[in-house]
């Protein structure tokens, strides 16, 4: 699954176009490395993605094609300290 299309999917991000766009600025690194919007995510993967002074931090566990609100809790663990 593409990272742009698992942080909307997640509802880390809102919508999946500022999902791209945060992965064009460089805002999106996957184990410790810049990725762009069509990176394959996979299970185990380290996610940061940086929204001004914030830092959230998460580590993919499922994924998911669509999810229900009720299940957004099992496609990651929040790392953020």
């Amino acid at each position: 699954m593409r990272i742009d299309k698992f942080l909307k999917v997640s509802r880390i991000i809102k919508r999946r176009t500022v999902a791209a766009e945060a992965c064009g600025a460089g805002r999106v690194v996957v184990n410790d490395k810049p990725v762009k919007a069509s990176y394959d995510v996979k299970v185990g993967d380290i996610v940061e993605i940086m929204f001004g002074q914030r830092t959230v931090k998460v580590r993919v566990e499922k994924l998911l094609e669509t999810t229900k609100k009720d299940q957004v809790d099992e496609m990651y663990t929040d790392l953020t300290e």
